[in-house]
């Protein structure tokens, strides 16, 4: 059976582009419909459609490629758990050039998998450090009176596209508070918003 080479890219936001990931992705010999992609899912939420499929796709022998490791995971838990699971199949991972026999990231080789873990540990600090600067620049704007209590911190098309995500059903409040940077408080602010705004609308048509 003849190996294939499975692409997959992601970002966290809607006003990101997945061009440029898809493109590398291109270059390195993915075929174009061997790409899997999640637009406006982070990380650190597991259940990603993209991500599912891709891992779906893979077969023994295939290589799995990613432009970076923190598009693949954003945690060393996951991380660990998607290398581990790739093994048992005998998927090799790339992150890199698929045709060059030494990937530094292999997690089947025994100093690939320490490489692969100090990546992966790096992700996770990546995120934390994020989710601190933020509470911190929040602080300070709370401090000089830039935040006003339950002033909303998103646009309108921003707090319509929350709506739909949650009424999806496939996001927790927690993974919608992070993937708008946005606090749970918000979160629901927002969607009380929104069924208060329906309730309105319906009692006005029964008038």
């Amino acid at each position: 059976m003849t190996a294939t080479l499975i692409g997959y890219a992601r970002c966290s936001t809607d006003e990101q582009d997945l061009t440029a990931q898809r493109q590398l992705l291109l270059g390195l010999g993915v075929a174009p419909d061997r790409i899997y992609l999640d637009h406006g899912l982070t990380g650190t939420n597991r259940n990603r459609p993209g991500l599912n499929q891709a891992l779906a796709a893979v077969r023994s022998g295939d290589t799995l490629v990613v432009p970076k490791l923190d598009r693949l995971a954003r945690s060393v838990p996951d991380a660990r758990a998607i290398g581990d699971s790739l093994v048992a199949r005998d998927v090799k991972l790339s992150l890199g050039d698929p045709a060059d026999p030494a990937d530094p990231a292999d997690p089947a080789d025994p100093m690939g998998k320490m490489f692969f873990n100090i990546l992966a540990t790096f992700a996770e600090f990546e995120v934390d450090l994020l989710r601190l600067r933020t509470r911190e620049g929040m602080a300070i704007a709370r401090a000089k009176g830039r935040l006003r209590g339950k002033q909303s911190k998103m646009s309108i098309r921003q707090q319509a596209h929350l709506v739909q995500l949650h009424q999806g059903g496939k996001h927790t409040i927690a993974e919608l508070a992070e993937l708008f940077s946005v606090s749970r408080p918000t979160v629901y602010r927002v969607l009380e918003r929104a069924r208060g705004t329906s309730t309105s609308l319906s009692a006005g048509n029964a008038t």
